[in-house]
This record gives structure tokens, C-alpha cells and sequence, in this order.
């Protein structure tokens, strides 16, 4: 069975984001994804949308749907956006997505793969979800980064940033070589349009003498630099899906069990027709993760 990383009851929000002010990382995040989504389109799927931290980025699609495996992470999402009815908000695994083949003309996906121990498998699902020609922006941490660079030439640390191979530097918490990366992305059906560094400054330091907004835009500044200098803590890429033209899908779920899209919305659960398992959709959020 592939390792899961289960934000499950966590206080991801208030211990990983506000305690921590990280107010330039998440808006050096949102420049570039800003510059890499499509700003319209009819659906869209954030996978690993945690507390719906960039839910708000994405008001330009008529369907989007925040996808995680947590469903506390989703309770919290809808105490923390404004209008959660907006939002179609699903527990599920990136490992088998209960959504029909062909059907989101976006996908997102932020600070999620360095939890990923089966990379491949979980970019086929993206790829099966998406739609020809559509648009995957993901994010992942570089294993080559300048900071990593300087502790393995004082030798201050084993592994080499250099190495293609992944390097799990803490339980379920990955580092990627660029290239590597690439390489999966295409293998899985996806070619790499465009590439940008993020996080320049993440340096404590820099945080307490300079505002986070100059930073943030001065990050902004050099993040087309990814294409060629692949060198800060993250970097996001925007993928194109290439697949032959598919219609439109009729269903949208499908049984995370036998993956058939018969499926009937009754008072408080989804049901499948096909295997008759049972999926609740209690308080806004559907759980297709585990059946009840």
C-alpha cells in the first residue's frame, strides 16, 4: 500500500501559515499562479486544497472543485471562505480521484507533491482527469536548490542536490531534481510549457527587514528565471495535457470502488448503482475516500 500523508486534525492554518507568517511565500505563490492558470474556464480542480488557501484565484471558472484528503482540512475551508457553497469540496486520494476521465480544463496542485511517494501514479490521474489540451499547474520542492547546494559542498549534508533521483529528507517529505520532475510529467501525458522559481527570499533574515509585499514583488520579478536558473526552495510549472479529443464526460463522480459513474445523490450519501457502496455527503462536503 503507497504512504499516505494525512493532514487529518491538524491546525495546519493557524501552525504552518499564520504562526509561522508566511505572508511572502503565499503571496509569491499567488503571482505565479496567477501568471501560469488560465483566468477562465468551466472546471477546475485544486488538489491538496488544504484550508482553500487560493480558492480565491480561481473565481474565473464556473465549477471548481477543492479536493483533499483531510476532511478536516475541507471543514476548516468552509469556516474560512466566504462563500463555501461556491465551492464543490471533496475528500478523496490523488491516488484514485473519483472524478470521470476527461473532465477539468484545470488542475492545480501546490505544495503537495513533496508528499507524494508514488509520483507517477498520481500524475496519471491528473492526467486521466484532465481534459485534451488541458491545463495542469503544479508545484514541487527542488531538490537543487541554492541552500541545499551549499550544505552538500561544506558537507553538511549526505545527499547530492546534483542526483536526478528523488530524496526523502524526512519521513513522506520529498525533494525533486527539475529534470526528473520533467521526465515524469512527460512520461504521464503532459509536456512542460513554462517553468518559475518561487521563493527567492526565504531567508528569516530578509523576512524581518523588508515587508512582504516587496518581496513578494520582488519575486515576482525573477521568477520567469525558472526556465533557466532552477535554483530557489520551489518551483512551479505549467503542464499542457496531450491527449486525443474525448467528448465531454456525462458523469462528473465516479465509484472510487469499481470506478463506474453510476451514481444516485440520496439524502446524505452518494450510492453506486453498480457495486451499491455508499459515500456520504454530510454538512457541504462529499467524502469519496472512505465509504460509510
Amino acid at each position: 500500500m503507497t504512504r499516505i500523508c494525512d493532514y487529518q486534525d491538524t491546525c495546519y492554518r493557524q501552525q504552518f501559515w499564520e504562526s509561522q507568517d508566511r505572508r511572502y511565500e503565499d503571496l509569491a505563490e499567488r503571482i505565479a499562479l496567477r501568471t501560469l492558470l488560465p483566468p477562465i474556464g468551466e472546471a477546475l480542480i485544486e488538489v491538496g486544497a488544504g484550508f482553500g488557501r487560493l480558492a480565491s484565484l480561481y473565481q474565473g471558472y464556473q465549477r471548481v472543485v477543492l479536493m483533499d484528503y483531510a476532511r478536516s482540512q475541507l471543514e476548516d475551508a468552509r469556516r474560512y471562505l466566504s462563500q463555501p457553497e461556491r465551492y464543490i469540496m471533496v475528500v478523496a486520494d490523488v491516488y484514485n480521484l473519483p472524478f470521470a476521465d476527461h473532465l477539468f480544463d484545470a488542475i492545480t496542485m501546490v505544495r503537495v507533491m513533496h508528499h507524494l511517494a508514488d509520483v507517477p501514479r498520481a500524475l496519471a490521474e491528473l492526467h486521466r482527469i484532465a481534459r485534451p489540451d488541458g491545463v495542469a499547474v503544479i508545484e514541487h520542492a527542488n531538490k537543487r536548490h541554492w541552500k541545499a547546494i551549499a550544505r552538500w559542498l561544506l558537507r553538511r549534508q549526505s545527499w547530492n542536490p546534483f542526483d536526478l533521483q528523488p530524496v526523502e529528507f524526512a519521513p513522506l517529505h520529498f525533494d525533486f531534481h527539475p529534470a526528473w520532475v520533467r521526465q515524469q510529467l512527460y512520461e504521464a501525458g503532459f509536456i512542460v510549457e513554462q517553468t518559475r522559481s518561487v521563493s527567492h527570499f526565504r531567508l528569516p533574515v530578509l523576512k524581518r527587514l523588508l515587508p512582504p509585499v516587496w518581496l513578494a514583488a520582488l519575486d515576482g520579478v525573477l521568477q520567469p528565471s525558472g526556465g533557466w536558473l532552477s535554483f530557489t526552495p520551489s518551483l512551479f510549472l505549467r503542464a499542457r495535457a496531450l491527449k486525443p479529443p474525448a467528448a465531454r464526460p456525462e458523469a462528473f463522480f465516479i465509484c472510487p470502488a469499481c470506478h463506474h459513474p453510476d451514481l444516485i445523490d440520496t439524502p446524505g450519501y452518494l450510492r453506486c448503482l453498480r457495486c451499491d457502496s455508499r459515500w456520504s455527503t454530510a454538512d457541504g462536503i462529499y467524502d469519496l475516500r472512505t465509504p460509510c
